[in-house]
């Protein structure tokens, strides 16, 4: 069979095709949002407001690791014992959350604080995601290229049998620990690591498909890819005004809704919905090849 990038079959590439078409076809209110495909609505499970001790209710607590957020320091990492998968200590803090130049879901800019917390130093990879599933949904194989075709119910899936494992309690970031980490710790960045998306970030469908993690350079945090390559889930259903009803300390959205939040952008974004503050939706029954997810590690 004759093959594309990376040896993806061309009717994968044409399927995938396909999705992204339907994905970047309708709009909001205006040309600039393209990720409101709506899947049909299923049951979903209630979101649990996250904080520095506290594990979700899905999931079944574990023991904490011997590096606990209580002690840690700026930039510390550690790695997860079962996959292998490295984690960077981001530092608590306070910030302005969202854009005032960006779309209307982006405001109003509003002060958040959130508590310090262990974030995935990279987007999850395939063979994280094999060695704890034992199996690879992704449409562009390698075994450092993040994983993709996976819902958000797949994230908490894998969660609990990671948080399982008894290494940790892992969860999605909220929308607001992730901007906070995004923005190398709130500051004024446009895309994760400053204004340059080309030294940062995997965009506009450079080479057809996601590419290996780390390959970009990071955010002053340390963190990669969280502009690009692929787009990724949050813990918050989604809600158009959730800024107005944030509360200030720990905000996440959990008013049980129909769509969940994904942040960053994947391979195929313009550079505008690429962005740290930009904010997408989809069903969290819905996967894309341009989707996929990192972890936070709570303790």
């Amino acid at each position: 069979m004759t093959v594309l990038s990376k040896g993806m079959p061309v009717l994968k590439h044409i399927l995938c095709t396909i999705a992204l078409l339907l994905l970047l076809g309708p709009t909001l209110s205006n040309a600039h949002v393209a990720d409101d495909f709506i899947m049909p609505e299923e049951e979903k499970p209630i979101a649990v407001p996250p904080s520095s001790t506290s594990t979700p209710s899905s999931v079944t607590p574990s023991t904490a690791p011997k590096s606990s957020s209580s002690s840690a320091s700026p930039g510390k990492t550690w790695t997860d014992p079962t996959t292998g998968m490295e984690f960077v200590f981001v530092p608590g803090g306070c910030y302005q959350m969202g854009s005032n130049d960006g779309e209307r879901d982006e405001k109003p800019v509003h002060e958040v604080c959130v508590d310090g917390f262990w974030m995935g130093k990279y987007e999850v990879t395939q063979a994280e995601w094999q060695r704890v599933m034992g199996f690879n949904p992704s449409t562009f194989k390698g075994d450092r290229n993040p994983v993709e075709k996976v819902s958000w119910n797949d994230a908490q899936s894998f969660i609990k049998k990671l948080n399982g494992k008894g290494n940790g309690t892992f969860r999605l970031p909220s929308e607001a620990e992730w901007e906070y980490a995004a923005r190398s710790g709130g500051k004024n960045e446009k895309y994760a690591g400053g204004n340059d998306v080309d030294r940062v970030a995997w965009y506009d469908g450079k080479n057809g498909s996601t590419h290996p993690v780390g390959t970009k350079a990071s955010n002053s945090l340390g963190l990669y890819d969280m502009s690009g390559n692929v787009s990724e889930w949050c813990q918050d259903w989604y809600n158009d005004s959730a800024y107005s009803n944030h509360s200030r300390k720990n905000p996440i959205y959990g008013v049980r809704g129909s769509e969940r939040v994904y942040r960053g952008g994947g391979w195929y974004y313009s550079p505008w919905l690429l962005r740290s503050a930009n904010r997408k939706r989809n069903d969290p029954g819905f996967t894309s090849c341009g989707l996929g997810f990192r972890l936070l590690r709570t303790n």
